[in-house]
Formats: structure tokens, sequence, C-alpha cells
């Protein structure tokens, strides 16, 4: 940080993480914690923005006005066409008026009862993958929760939502991975040029898609996103029809395999509270939250300021960003009692995995019935369940997750 911008920020104790540091990557919430003991708001000179960590700090961000989504391509932009388009035209990556256009369209097409209509079939989904698991761990002794049952359940789901052809759905699940690695800091070159290139893939099956669905609508989103006009008989632009549905593939997939995973492996880190979800299938519910809560699937979300911005003390200049760490919100002794324990009774449990605000994830609902369902299969058919090897976590920091969860039977 400059000499005159660290002059703008006297109150504030620079305290930093490394989030490259595997120590880090393995337990962030101790750096947190001490990050938070120290002020609700940080300077982070490496990334190059100020880090929200306590729950009230966390909490004005996401929801101050003056702090938006304001995109701002990924440069040079020559190289990022695709990603860029994907994100330009984006729900999440825009401000009112257009944000609330666009979720005002979105919400009406999914409120003509896609995520009810798919309740009983995601049910039948979980227990048929879960099913797979358990007849390889019969005959190998182990296998991976993570390719076996939470990579493919989301994705399945998505891609019945959307009416993405079952010959096509390999597909998604790698172009995603690739697209969302761009939201981590400092990429490796390679990787950024894999996101790109992914990025084009998909907008270009979507043209497709959305051109097969004009001509022959079917029972699924992209034909109700299609139809979809709004209150002065406006439409979605082809290129924020795509934008969408790449959204709720990367939202969908990428936060629901990382419940999971991260919230299996702390269960199975936590044998007494996997044994009350074996015995008591009603704490269902609270069980998803605690597994939210307890290992954010996303670590951190940023916002620009339009205006002049006070955090916790913390001055934000317009065009300067901030960012919420989610995780370190949801381990906030302030807002939760005995933060780091994992206790699937927690109640109340205001964790701030979905957002807040204006910006509140609108797949929310969906995501919570995935979660249950996978817990739920596993909880019958698997009660046995333990750790057969320590999971690989991966690297990146923002999205938090696991490379598998091997998993046995006793």
């Amino acid at each position: 940080m400059d000499a005159s911008r660290a002059q703008d920020l006297p109150s504030v104790t620079v305290t930093s993480f490394d989030q490259h540091d595997p120590a880090f990557i393995a337990d962030p919430y101790t750096a947190f914690a001490a990050m938070r003991a120290q002020g609700g708001v940080h300077w982070h000179e490496e990334m190059g923005v100020a880090v929200a960590v306590s729950h009230a700090a966390a909490s004005a961000v996401l929801k101050h006005r003056s702090l938006g989504r304001i995109w701002t391509d990924a440069k040079p932009v020559e190289r990022f066409t695709s990603f860029n388009l994907l994100h330009r035209n984006s729900l999440l990556e825009n401000e009112p008026p257009t944000h609330s256009r666009l979720r005002r369209l979105v919400a009406a097409a999914f409120g003509r009862g896609h995520v009810e209509r798919l309740r009983p079939w995601i049910a039948e989904l979980a227990d048929r993958l879960v099913d797979e698991l358990v007849a390889k761990i019969a005959s190998e002794g182990q296998a991976d929760l993570l390719s076996h049952v939470a990579a493919p359940l989301p994705v399945e789901v998505i891609a019945e939502l959307l009416g993405v052809p079952a010959q096509d759905r390999a597909l998604l699940q790698p172009w995603s991975n690739a697209i969302v690695k761009m939201y981590e800091y400092d990429l490796a070159e390679d990787k950024q040029a894999a996101a790109e290139h992914a990025s084009t893939e998909f907008v270009a099956y979507l043209r497709d898609l959305i051109a097969l669905r004009r001509a022959s609508p079917g029972d699924d989103l992209v034909s109700d996103l299609v139809a979809v006009t709004d209150t002065d008989g406006a439409k979605l632009t082809e290129d924020e029809l795509v934008a969408t549905a790449v959204l709720l593939l990367m939202a969908g997939h990428e936060a629901t395999v990382n419940v999971i995973g991260n919230g299996v492996q702390a269960l199975m880190n936590h044998p007494h509270e996997w044994r009350r979800l074996v015995n008591d299938h009603s704490l269902l519910p609270t069980a998803v939250e605690e597994l939210i809560r307890y290992d954010s699937p996303l670590q951190l979300f940023e916002r620009t300021a339009t205006a002049p911005v006070t955090i916790a003390g913390f001055e934000v200049e317009p065009g300067r960003k901030i960012a919420a760490l989610l995780g370190a919100a949801a381990r906030d002794p302030e807002v939760f009692t005995d933060p780091d324990r994992f206790d699937i009774t927690r109640n109340p449990n205001p964790h701030l995995g979905f957002g807040m605000g204006i910006h509140y994830c609108l797949g929310a609902p969906l995501a919570r019935i995935e979660v249950q369902a996978a817990l739920s299969s596993l909880a019958r058919k698997l009660p046995n369940a333990t750790l057969a090897a320590t999971p690989r976590r991966r690297a990146e920091f923002v999205i938090r997750g696991l490379h598998d969860l091997p998993l046995t039977s006793d």
C-alpha cells in the first residue's frame, strides 16, 4: 500500500493472511479469529481489497446500498470476450435498475413451480447416487463421496432444471470448474486461458439450447426464461439468458458440491453429531444450516463502493473494493455461541452463506433441498460411514472445497 493510502487508514490494524499458504487453506478460521480480535475490517495488501471479518461488518458490506456488484471486465478484454460477456450480463454482477429487472424476470420464471416439481426427483436421484456409493464401498472397501454423490448431484439437478439433454450433461461440470477458477486471486495464465475457453464453449452451447427452446418449448427453466416478460413487455436478451443459465450452474453446482463435501467431512470428524443425525432425521434442516455455517463453501464475496462508505470504522472510497469474509463472519462469537463447535441442532443460525440484501441467493431453496436429500440418503443407507483416508483439500481460498472424500463403512 502506498504512503498516501496508508495515511487514509490510521485506525486500521493491518493484519493479513497468505491465501496461498497450505496451512491457512487447511484452517483459515484461526487466522480469521486473530483478525476479528483486532477489528471488524482490515486491508489485505496482496489481494488489494479490504476484508470484513466480523459478522456485523460482513453483513453491512452485503446490505449497504452504496456497496454494489460493479462488474469490471477481465483484462485484456480481447482475451476474455466470452468470460466478460457472461458476467457483464449476469444478475449477480449488476445493480438496480438492471439488477431489479433481471431478478424480477428470473424470479418469475423460477416461480412457476420448478423447485417443488424437482423435489421428489432430487430425493430419488440422491438415493440412486448413494446406492452406487454403497455398492462401490462393498466391492472395493472405500469410495469417494465427491465423485459418486457430491459432484454429480447438483450438476444433474441444474441440468434437469435447465432442460439440458442427458447426453450433454457431462459437459457442464468441467466448464463450471474451469470458469470459477477466475474468481481466485493471482491465477496462473494457463488457468485464465482455460476459463475463457470453457466460457466460449458454454456460450455457444447455450445459444443452441436457447434456439431449440424457442422453437420447441419444454417443461424447463430455459423455456420459461425465454417466454417470461416484464410488466412493460420486456424480455431477457439472449446474452442475459446465457448469463443466467451459466450463473445458475456455477452458483448451484460449486456451492452444493462443497457444502456436501465440507459438511460430510465435518460430520465424519464429529462422529457424535453424525450419530445424532442417523438416529433422528428430524434434525436434517438444522444440520444443513450448520454445514453451510461451519465450513463455508464461499469464503469471500466482493463489493465496490459507489459512494463514500464507512464499515466498522474503515473508510471505503468510491471505486474501491471491500469483501465480506463469509467464513470469518460464520465464526463470530458475538453472534454464534461457541462458534468453533460443530452442532447440527444450532438454532438460530444466522450464517451469511447465501448472502444478504438484494443479491441474496435466488437458488437457496433448491440448494437446501439438494443438501438435505444427500444427507438423508447417506444417513439411511450408510449409517456407519467413516473416513477411509484423509481428504485432500483444494488449494483455492475463495471457493473452499475438497478434491476427494474417501468413505468406508464399519
